[in-house]
This record gives structure tokens, C-alpha cells and sequence, in this order.
């Protein structure tokens, strides 16, 4: 007969199992809703271990003592900034051991006295795409050893930290660091120096001789006249920001001291580049590097670096996941040398440039009223600004839509797959026994597509190269809702009719006007206040303007009347209503719509456009931080389908039949069958 004390174990044993099995459901929807990375029931070689990965401070070093006491370990696999790391086994019995041993088990992290719990879930096999090696950004050179360590302690030993705070030499603590300046000031409440105020003393007498060295070896054209020393310790950092161009001139060097450093560098694109500053390194940033990258330090007390070149030399930092573990930050001092600019900047990159802020105009877009101009709204608000944004937007599009993914994951094996419209491709590797094959109006993405070794093609959606009645199956996720004409909308149905065998189906997917369908609000809706997960839109939250100064109008514009000659269901009204302005309103994103055909505004984050882009500004409330840096606003043609609109159009079409159609978030669906 149990005893009290015995029932009661047996309540918290039962109790933690539950938990257990809790946390590990809930990893296997983070890792597939986040990678596409489905979890199994079976025992494989291969283990997702979550809580262990470099974004929540595990090292590579710990993980692998961790992992490797249950077995002889062929991979370890640590992606950048995720809260998980996969374990490849040489057998399956390590893989159980490991799995029964490490679930729920309570660890310490190294250098930090956090206790975390691992939770592991077997999956079919470790795969990960690396990313492709990236190479610095342009007229950006890093120097390594440009001063010896001697010469090190001397600059150090010259800053006096404890100085007064009222000395010359113009000392401030900043939230982020500690900051000296000489020469000239920087005043961080307007960006600007005050050319008219130089500080008493000039530079430092010891960094003369270095500055001489740097003009000799051609580092350099022109000698510097201001210094602003920053001391970082570990967990502290400098914001993404770019130096302002009427401040400073072109040549800006700085050096690392005590320490090295992994510097953020950001193209408008959303490009980002990780760039190892080693100890005693010389950073130069010239020409598009100076003008147009920010740059900026994460504040954080550990840089994710490669595992084999610890105390790192000076390069990029490749995402190789079979090489990456955490490095502690220590104390760091940088010499920041500028030029004071005496006369405005006319360097090429207009958006950014505070010295010719204003200079270019754009027209005003309207609603197309024949196919040429429907071809040009399309090549200016769309297809341009994907080729623009096609990195920022990749970067949020890694979580696959689980009811596209249901579709591809029931055809046949061996089934041809055209995804038309394929965007960075992340359904292209969904189903491995499927031959598939993408293609889309954006060569960035593209490009992107072939990173990740998929099979993708640069062509346009109304005429696909590809071979009639070649495909098993077609999908057009959110593509055709670019098309700014009925007709040209309707011709893009037509095309994936043409690729698909008789018997072959095709997945349409486009952004519907209903965005609260049986009383239930959209995730789009849902996510007003910002998200991880953003599918439709980017960095909302901030008010929108419109373009020199529309106002939205609810009532129906273009197409919306001209769908109705496809719409065989009941007349919407359409009919009755003439377009007097038909200038396209811009949406206020995470919002109802109001216009079927709008321009859907993309925040592209951490800088600004391409020279000779469709890019708006966004309006900020004055002093804060942002009305203090531009924020490049594209927008993007959409129409919005209505409720019936697509089935509506499908039916036009003699050579196909509807299977399904239904909602699914925000979004009007249908499979088709090809006759």
C-alpha cells in the first residue's frame, strides 16, 4: 500500500512529464513554424535541442561536453541567434540516450549562472543552408596590426576617464558608453559639430605620429582634425546610424583598442554585413561604406563568431553553423578619427544626404486605364521595389503558410511543381520527393532562391517559359493581388492553367479585402501592434502619410468596378459608381482596407533606399529619434480580392474547374484542376 509521501512523488513525477511534454510540443511549432523543420515521433540519429543555441547564450564548447557524453557526435549544428542547435549521432541508440537523458534536464549556462531546461524532439535529419560567404561592403578596408601593443597601452594610457566632466576635452557618459571628444565636439542632440567652437589643445600629441603613418601608407588623404574616443564594456554598444554627411568628410578611420569588436554594417536593402574589428585593427570607411551603410555595435555581452578562429582575424562573419559559438566581449576603446566638412556634401546618395535633403520629387501614381500604363505602375510599384527590398523582404518570409504547405505535401511522389511567384523560395524545399522548380519578377530574389540551392528563374508571371501541360501541381502564393488590371489579373490564372497537365491542380493564393471574416480578425489585423512573424507588411506602428498629401477614399476605384465584368455572383454596386480621382490611396498598415486598389507602404528598415527608387518619407513626431534619421518608405501595388472575385474569375476559364475554395488569414484561396 502506497504511503502519502510516495502518492505525492508520484503527483510531481506525472506533473513534470506533463511539463515536459508541454515545452517539447512547443518547440516543434516554433521550429516548424519558424524553419519549416517538421519534428517526428520515431527515434532517428538526428536531435533539435531547444533552449540550447546561441541566441539564449549556450557556447559551442558547452553544448558539445553536454552532447557528446551519450555518444560519438558526426555533427553540431548552432544557427545564428536561434534558442536551438540540431545533434547528429553516429547511431540511433546515442540519439535515444541522449533524448531520455537531456529532456527536461536543468543546466547551468557557462559565464552567466543562468539556469535554463532543455527540451529535445528527434527529426528526420540535420539540414541547414548556410549562408552564402559575404564580402565587406564597398570602399570599406579593415588594416590589421596598424600599431604595435606598446603603442596600444601609450594611446590608452593617454585617456584620462577621470578627468572633470567640464574639462576641455568635452567628456560625457552616455547610456551606452563612456566618450571623449577632441579637436571639435560632437553634439549628439542635432548630429553636427560646431565648426565655429574648436576644443582647446587640439588632438592628443600621441596620436600624431599615427595619424602621419596612416597619410604615408595612403590610408588616408586628408589629416584629421577631430578624435572621439568611445570606451564600451561588455553589454554595451552604439545604435545603427550613419555619420551625418555635412559634419564630416568623406574619410572616416577608426581604431580598436583593448579589445576586438564584431561591427554591424546595414545596406538600405536590408543587406547586413557582420565584420570582425580585431584588437589593434584600423577601420576605414570611404565612398558608399561612409555614405550609405550604417554601422553600428549590437549591445550585448557575447558576439556569435567563428568556433575555429577564435581570437578572430579580420574578415566577415559567415553564418556556417557547423562553426559558430559565443565569444565574451571585454573591455573596448575606439579612436574615432573625422575631417570637419567645410563646405556642403554632394556626394551621389541623394536620400541620405542631410545636405541635399528635398532635391527629387515623385509623381504622383494613379489607377492604370490601359495595359501600358497598368505595365508601368507595375514596374514602378512593384517590380522595383522587390528588387530594392528583396533582401529585407526575404528576411521576412521564413515561416511557410502550414495550409500550403498541407497542398504540396499531398501530391504524388515524383510530382513537377511550378511555384510561380516563388519570392525567396521558402516552399520550394518543403517536399523533398517533389521536383520543384520557382520563378519570379525579382532577380534579388532570385538570386536569393539560388543560395539556398534551389532551382529558380527569372521570368514574368504572364508568360512562363516553361513547356504547356509540363507541370503536376502550380502555386501562386500571393502574387496575383500585384496585377493592377482585371484582364492582366485573369491572364495570370490563364498562364498557370497553360503549365498544368490535365488532372494537374493549381494553389492560388492573393490578400483579400475582408480582413474580419466571421467575426474573427485576420493575423494581419491582429498583429496592429508589431510581430516576429510579419507576412504582410513591415515595421508598422508608425503613421503613414500619404503620397503629397491623398487623402483615402472608401469608395470604389478602378478595377474594383472593372471585376465586375468577371463577377457572376451579385452585383456589389460596382456598376453605379464612377472613379472621379483616381489617384491610388496609400493603406495605413495593420488596418482595414477602405480601396480595393492602394499602395501598401514597406518600412524598410536600418537605412535608406537605392539611388532611384519610388520611396516616400515618414513623418515623425519632432525630437524624437527617428525625425532625426530618414526612414525610406516603399510602397507597393495591391488589389484587394472581395469575397467571390477570385472564384469568380477562375470560372471564366473554360479549361479549369474549382476543387476548393475557402479563407484562410486575411487571404481568398482556391484549387483549381486543369480539364
Amino acid at each position: 500500500m502506497e504511503t502519502g509521501k510516495n502518492i505525492e512523488d508520484h503527483l510531481k513525477v506525472h506533473k513534470m512529464k506533463k511539463k515536459i511534454l508541454r515545452k517539447q510540443i512547443r518547440a516543434q511549432h516554433t521550429l516548424m513554424r519558424h524553419e519549416g523543420i517538421e519534428c517526428i515521433s520515431h527515434a532517428t540519429q538526428s536531435l533539435v535541442i531547444a533552449n540550447a543555441g546561441l541566441g539564449n547564450g549556450m557556447s559551442r564548447r558547452q553544448l558539445h561536453r553536454i552532447v557528446e557524453n551519450y555518444g560519438m557526435v558526426e555533427t553540431l549544428l548552432m544557427p545564428p541567434n536561434k534558442p536551438y542547435s540540431f545533434v547528429k549521432y553516429e547511431s540511433t541508440e546515442e540519439a535515444k540516450k541522449a533524448f531520455d537523458a537531456l529532456n527536461g534536464k536543468e543546466v547551468t549556462l557557462e559565464d552567466s549562472d543562468q539556469d535554463i531546461v532543455l527540451y529535445c524532439n528527434f527529426v528526420e535529419k540535420v539540414c541547414w543552408k548556410n549562408s552564402v560567404p559575404t564580402s565587406l561592403p564597398p570602399d570599406l578596408k579593415v588594416i590589421e596590426n596598424i600599431i604595435s601593443p606598446e603603442e596600444e597601452r601609450k594611446m590608452l594610457e593617454s585617456i584620462d576617464w577621470r578627468g572633470d566632466e567640464n574639462a576641455q576635452n568635452a567628456q560625457k557618459t552616455l547610456k551606452h558608453r563612456r566618450v571623449k571628444h577632441f579637436g571639435y565636439e560632437f553634439r549628439y542632440d542635432n548630429n553636427d559639430v560646431d565648426k565655429d567652437k574648436p576644443l582647446p589643445g587640439g588632438l592628443p600629441e600621441i596620436c600624431i605620429p599615427f595619424l602621419e603613418k596612416c597619410l604615408k601608407q595612403g590610408y588616408i588623404k586628408h589629416k584629421p582634425d577631430q578624435l572621439t574616443v568611445n570606451q564600451y564594456e561588455p553589454g554595451q554598444g552604439i545604435p545603427p546610424h550613419i555619420d551625418t554627411h555635412s559634419a564630416f568628410e568623406d574619410e572616416i578611420i577608426s581604431l580598436s583598442l583593448g579589445s576586438e569588436i564584431v561591427m554591424d554594417f546595414k545596406h538600405p536593402d536590408g543587406h547586413t554585413v557582420a565584420v570582425m574589428l580585431p584588437r589593434c585593427s584600423l577601420l576605414v570607411m570611404t565612398g558608399e561604406s561612409r555614405y550609405l551603410w550604417t554601422h553600428g555595435i549590437t549591445p550585448r555581452k557575447y558576439d556569435v563568431i567563428q568556433a575555429s578562429e577564435l581570437g578572430q582575424k579580420v574578415g566577415t562573419i559567415t553564418a556556417d553553423v557547423r562553426d559558430l559559438t559565443l565569444k565574451r566581449r571585454e573591455t573596448r576603446t575606439s579612436f574615432t578619427f573625422r575631417k570637419v566638412r567645410r563646405s556642403s556634401c554632394n556626394c551621389i546618395y541623394l536620400s541620405v544626404c542631410d545636405s541635399q535633403k528635398g532635391q527629387q520629387r515623385q509623381a504622383e501614381p494613379s489607377f492604370p486605364h490601359n495595359d501600358l500604363e497598368a505595365s508601368e505602375l507595375e514596374q514602378e510599384y512593384v517590380h522595383k521595389v522587390y528588387e530594392e527590398i528583396a533582401t529585407h523582404f526575404s528576411s521576412t518570409r521564413h515561416s511557410p503558410w502550414p495550409r500550403v504547405v498541407e497542398f504540396l505535401r499531398s501530391l504524388p511522389e515524383g510530382s513537377i511543381v511550378a511555384d510561380v511567384g516563388c519570392g525567396n523560395g521558402k516552399y520550394l524545399g518543403i517536399n523533398r520527393d517533389l521536383y520543384m522548380i520557382g520563378c519570379d519578377r525579382s532577380k534579388n530574389l532570385v538570386d536569393i532562391c539560388g543560395e539556398k540551392d534551389f532551382q529558380a528563374f527569372v521570368c514574368d508571371a504572364l508568360s512562363v517559359p516553361i513547356r504547356s501541360g509540363s507541370c503536376d501541381a502550380c502555386i501562386s502564393i500571393a502574387v496575383i493581388h500585384h496585377f493592377s488590371t482585371a484582364e492582366r489579373r485573369l491572364a495570370a490564372i490563364r498562364e498557370l492553367a497553360r503549365l498544368l497537365k490535365p488532372g494537374g491542380m493549381a494553389l492560388i493564393y492573393v490578400w483579400a479585402m475582408e480582413q474580419e471574416y466571421k467575426n474573427q480578425k485576420s493575423k494581419y489585423l491582429k498583429e496592429k501592434h508589431g510581430s516576429k512573424d510579419k507576412e504582410e507588411a513591415s515595421n508598422t506602428g508608425m503613421s503613414q502619410r500619404l503620397l503629397d498629401g491623398q487623402k483615402p477614399d472608401s469608395s470604389c476605384r478602378g478595377s474594383a468596378c472593372s471585376d465586375r465584368l468577371l463577377d457572376d455572383s451579385e452585383d456589389k454596386g460596382c456598376a453605379a459608381k464612377q472613379v472621379v480621382d483616381s489617384t491610388l490611396p496609400v493603406h495605413t498598415n495593420r488596418t482595414s482596407f477602405h480601396s480595393q486598389d492602394m499602395l501598401v507602404p514597406w518600412h524598410l528598415k536600418g537605412g535608406i533606399k537605392k539611388k532611384g527608387t519610388s520611396v516616400d518619407e515618414v513623418s515623425f513626431p519632432a525630437g524624437c529619434k527617428e525625425s532625426q534619421e530618414l526612414s525610406p518608405v516603399f510602397h507597393r501595388y495591391y488589389h484587394v480580392f472581395r469575397e467571390g472575385e477570385l472564384e469568380a474569375a477562375c470560372r471564366s476559364l473554360d479549361c479549369v474547374r474549382i476543387l476548393k475554395n475557402y479563407y484562410d488569414q486575411g487571404n481568398w484561396c482556391v484549387v483549381l484542376e486543369k480539364l
